[in-house]
C-alpha cells in the first residue's frame, strides 16, 4: 500500500516507514502532522478523485533543519562584475506513520 502525498507545491510517493524531507513545516518536534493525499493505492486498486475526502497520512517530525549550503557565482566577462550568494533550503525531516483511507 502507498500514497501520493501534496505538501509545499510538491508531491511524494510513500509508504509506512518511509523516512523523506519536505518543505518547511510549521510543526514541532516530534508531533504528529496530517497530510492529504492525491492518490491511494489499495490491494492494487487505484482511488483518486473524490473517493479520498477520507483519506490522509499520518506522519512524525523527526527534525527540521537547512540543507547544504549552495554557492551561487555569477560574473559578466571583462565588465569586473562579480557576485557571490549562498543559499540554504530549510526543511522538515518526516517518518510516515500510517495510511488511513
Amino acid at each position: 500500500m502507498y500514497a501520493i502525498i501534496e505538501t509545499g507545491s510538491k508531491q511524494y510517493k510513500v509508504a509506512p516507514g518511509d523516512i523523506l524531507k519536505v518543505e518547511l513545516l510549521d510543526a514541532e518536534d516530534a508531533s504528529t502532522v496530517k497530510l492529504n493525499t492525491v492518490m491511494l493505492n489499495k490491494d492494487g486498486e487505484i482511488i483518486v478523485g473524490d473517493a479520498l475526502k477520507d483519506a490522509y497520512v499520518n506522519a512524525e517530525v523527526i527534525c527540521s533543519g537547512r540543507g547544504k549550503k549552495i554557492n551561487i557565482f555569477t560574473y559578466k566577462a571583462k565588465k569586473n562584475v562579480r557576485k557571490r550568494q549562498g543559499h540554504r533550503q530549510p526543511f522538515t525531516k518526516l517518518k510516515i506513520t500510517e495510511i488511513v483511507g
